[in-house]
């Protein structure tokens, strides 16, 4: 009996996992349905504003992709809001100076990788906490956007790196390329999590760190490699702010890291390290758009929806421990 018990209840945890992010979706998007007029309504369900919050998903999707890595192997990062914009910066500057648009993309990527093999290197070289890593990170990326930008906006002429995350179909049906490369990139990802050597070491990696190392996993490299990847994959959202916005702002993506954290948070990873899915976070990263765009139709004012997100990864945090208590019980 107690066996039977214990499986049903492993069964019901596994369903959460794999459920409570479409429910936690389908939640927000009801409320926001049945709070919106007639007229609002008509408005939010429409293809239009589908479309519109794909294209808006892209950037904290993309981010999410590392973060999830990164979190599942029990670490955090708060400089990914810096790098985006460190690395929209680094592309409009090349921008200016005429460069291709391959190299563009290429430099503004491994700047964003450039960063994160330097927060790798520091965590795991120096045994640092990766809080207090890439919270100074934060400050450095920014700064250095800043002095390379010269405390400005970076400017340029129209380029072909707008197409991007800019609507390709003269009769509105289909998303930009934007959302296509992350769909892909998101599909490759759940598979190199669940199906490689490399993604089951960065489960056991979060799950025990000591006995991952006992295991012959090389844990520091390991380490450096997440970073160095995560900080590709925001490099990546760093060219498509970029190309969404059409100018190097030192200033843009003030807080992404938020959202970014709490998309994979409420897909179900656990900030303790070890659990958490790509198919969570590409969730997360649908339930924060959808939030902030119901939040326009209703005319909430920002700082509202700070304060709801805030209260979304408090929630998520403590359904996390709920979780792990059930589990252990």
């Amino acid at each position: 009996m107690p066996e039977a018990q214990s499986e049903r209840k492993i069964s019901f945890l596994k369903l959460l996992n794999t459920f409570g992010p479409l429910l936690i979706l389908a939640f927000i998007f009801l409320l926001f349905v049945g709070l919106l007029d007639a007229e609002g309504r008509s408005a939010f369900v429409s293809f239009a504003t589908f479309k519109t919050v794909l294209t808006q998903t892209v950037i904290v999707a993309l981010g999410a992709l590392g973060m999830t890595m990164i979190i599942v192997s029990g670490g955090i990062d708060l400089s990914v809001g810096s790098t985006i914009a460190l690395g929209s910066v680094v592309g409009a500057t090349l921008i200016q100076k005429s460069t291709g648009l391959p190299a563009v993309i290429l430099a503004t990527i491994l700047t964003g990788g450039a960063v994160g093999l330097l927060n790798g290197g520091l965590i795991a070289g120096l045994r640092l906490t990766p809080f207090i890593v890439t919270l100074g990170m934060l400050g450095v990326g920014r700064g250095l956007a800043k002095w390379l930008a010269r405390n400005q906006t970076v400017n340029f002429n129209e380029s072909a790196i707008g197409v991007i995350m800019s609507d390709p179909d003269p009769f509105g049906k289909l998303p930009p390329p934007g959302v296509w490369v992350a769909v892909a990139l998101a599909i490759a990802m759940a598979v190199v999590m669940r199906r490689t050597v490399f993604g089951r070491y960065i489960f056991a990696l979060g799950s025990n760190e000591a006995a991952a190392r006992l295991c012959g996993i090389r844990t520091r490299w390991m380490k450096v490699w997440i970073y160095s990847l995560a900080g590709l994959f925001f490099g990546l959202a760093g060219v498509m702010q970029l190309s969404r916005l059409q100018q190097g702002d030192p200033t843009a993506a003030v807080g992404i890291e938020l959202d970014v954290i709490a998309a994979v948070v409420i897909g179900g990873a656990s900030l303790s390290g070890g659990t958490g899915s790509i198919f969570g976070a590409m969730i997360g990263a649908l339930t924060m758009a959808v939030l902030r765009t119901g939040s326009q139709y209703m005319d909430w004012p920002n700082y509202m929806q700070e304060i709801i997100i805030g209260a979304l990864i408090i929630l998520a945090v403590a359904l996390d421990k709920w979780r792990q208590g059930r589990a252990a019980g």
